[in-house]
């Protein structure tokens, strides 16, 4: 089984989720749509900056895009938004939005458990 399988079948999911095509997640990117496709078909492997700005865009950590799991998948999936009709320049204001939202409840999770 090519190790890359499990990111390529979540990122298809987390993408088709959100409902947003390839395109505009190239475009997010700033790589050519057909790269996307070798991505989610596990023929190109992801470099790891493209991860983590996936993993900003969707609202999930980069190891959610590793998740193997089918319970903890479907836990995450369920929370993804969809962000139908949205220009490149949303998708950019969105990833940064939700990466502020993770490192602020990273913190709160750190916090809580320093006062336990």
């Amino acid at each position: 089984m090519n190790p890359y399988e499990n990111i390529a079948k979540n990122l298809a999911a987390f993408r088709e989720r959100r409902g947003l095509s390839q395109e505009d997640v190239a475009v997010y990117l700033g790589v050519k749509r057909p790269m996307i496709s070798y991505y989610e078909t596990a023929e190109r492997e992801i470099p790891l900056l493209h991860l983590e700005k996936l993993a900003d865009l969707y609202h999930v950590e980069v190891s959610d895009l590793m998740e193997d799991s089918s319970t903890m998948k479907a836990a995450t999936l369920a929370f993804a938004f969809r962000t139908d009709e949205l220009k490149p320049e949303d998708l950019k204001s969105i990833a940064e939005f939700q990466k502020v939202v993770k490192n602020y409840l990273k913190m709160t999770r750190i916090n809580q458990d320093g006062e336990k």
